[in-house]
């Protein structure tokens, strides 16, 4: 009998249970080990204590050199997590004992921070605030969503123990909770409180949304809650946490709805004071006060030609044009001074002219440098010591004798001519055939058929 070949059935693709799978943190779980080493974390004392300072430290001298490197270093040194997470732990399994004993912690911990940062900053040498210090002042939403993403990424990976390290680091770096409290110290220190509460508002939201994803994930993953208070408290604990999650949530998107009207007004007063300057206005860079958001103001400082008031009627229609309609104009402007710039110019155009005359006049004296040298060259090439020995050996009516070149044109062409210029003795006779002979030899000794000799 013929065997039936059976061919094996593709299974076929789920795409829920594939998802299901994919997405699952519940397998794998260790709430005991989860539970303890959030515990063993809240503590802030002996060697986490200083550490906490040291790091600290290290971040406050990070943001006082706008080292973002440095910042960095501190942050994945700080212990800074374990409180904010047993927060999350105690109210999610109801441990009232944990919840007090984080809370204690977590204050320890901003105390210490806080100190630490303010003794560093009260120090004069470093009190300059740098981008990095003015980068923690004014929270907004999207500070908010990485606080969330960065707790809900830190209690996963801490629910897998094994496989937290690497996460905990970026996450410590993502939730940024050591720049907010340095800077926090910072403004203490300075008397910046605006700066204070920039910073302590952004660490409250850290903090805060760190502890409630914490939470929402360990109600999610079911880990067993601490049977020692009555479901009121419970209730109590769950809407007060979700209260506070709240208000700093809607503080957030306050605080972001200001920040991108801010950045809108400070995008069209920018434009603004462009037009001006390609209209040939002349004004002075703006400063980080010149464009008052809080006020609606812009200030501008026009140097040159005094502004008249049909400008500044022209400039507040501009502002109109720009959606800035009750935008108030400031305008600073010391005395005309157009009289003082065309006096510059003038001046600016004679030292031209001096430069020039200067540089021509170094050309001319470097030409006649050239020459005197290539002179001095040609003198120490002709041998005029032994012809003027020589001469006075031949010819004994010859007195005297000199030589020179002499520069002729016969305005086609210029020649240099060697001449030679002779005395005779009158006592001698026969000097006009010695003075011949003489003309002839020093033609003949030279090689100089344009040689001329002279008789005086």
């Amino acid at each position: 009998m013929k065997e039936q070949e059976i061919t094996p059935q593709e299974p076929k693709l789920n795409i829920k249970e594939y998802l299901k799978h994919l997405f699952d943190i519940k397998k794998g779980t260790s709430k005991a080990g989860t539970i303890q080493d959030i515990k063993d974390g809240i503590s802030i004392k002996g060697h986490t204590a200083w550490i906490l300072i040291f790091s600290i430290l290290i971040a406050s001298i990070g943001l006082n050199v706008s080292s973002t490197a440095v910042v960095i270093g501190a942050m994945l040194i700080a212990p800074l997590m374990g409180p904010i997470l047993g927060v999350g732990l105690s109210v999610a399994i109801n441990d009232i004992e944990t919840l007090k004993h984080s809370l204690v912690n977590l204050g320890a911990m901003m105390a210490i921070s806080l100190v630490t940062s303010f003794l560093f900053f009260s120090i004069p040498l470093f009190q300059e605030a740098t981008p990095e210090i003015l980068a923690r002042t004014k929270p907004d939403l999207r500070d908010a969503l990485i606080a969330i993403a960065g707790g809900l990424a830190l209690i996963v990976s801490l629910s897998r123990r094994k496989e937290m390290i690497s996460t905990i680091a970026g996450v410590a770096i993502a939730t940024a909770l050591m720049p907010p409290i340095c800077t926090a110290g910072y403004g203490l220190a300075v008397g910046r409180f605006d700066y204070f509460g920039g910073a302590m508002f952004l660490f409250t939201i850290n903090s805060i949304f760190i502890a409630l994803a914490t939470f929402v994930i360990l109600k999610f993953l079911r880990f067993p809650s601490v049977k020692r208070i009555d479901s009121n408290k419970q209730k109590f604990i769950t809407r007060l946490a979700s209260i506070v999650a709240t208000v700093v949530l809607l503080g957030s998107i306050y605080t972001f709805y200001g920040l991108v009207q801010e950045k809108k007004f400070t995008k069209k007063a920018q434009l603004f004071v462009n037009e001006l300057k390609n209209e040939g206005i002349s004004i002075i860079d703006r400063d980080m006060d010149d464009f008052d958001y809080a006020n609606n103001k812009i200030t501008i400082t026009v140097f040159g030609k005094r502004v008249s008031n049909s400008d500044k009627k022209d400039w507040k229609e501009k502002l109109k044009k720009l959606d800035l309609p009750n935008t108030k104009l400031v305008i600073q402007q010391g005395k005309d001074d157009s009289d003082m710039i065309k006096e510059f110019q003038n001046l600016r155009e004679t030292y031209a002219n001096q430069l020039k005359y200067i540089s021509d006049r170094d050309a001319t004296i470097k030409d006649k440098d050239a020459l005197i040298a290539d002179l001095k060259s040609r003198l120490k090439e002709f041998p005029f010591v032994q012809i003027s020995q020589e001469a006075k050996i031949n010819y004994s009516g010859l007195k005297a004798i000199s030589y020179a070149n002499k520069i002729a044109t016969d305005f086609k062409q210029i020649d240099t001519i060697a001449v030679f210029t002779t005395q005779w003795y009158d006592s001698v006779p026969k000097t006009d055939e010695q003075f011949k002979k003489l003309q002839l030899w020093l033609k003949t000794r030279l090689q100089l058929d344009t040689l001329k000799v002279i008789k005086e």
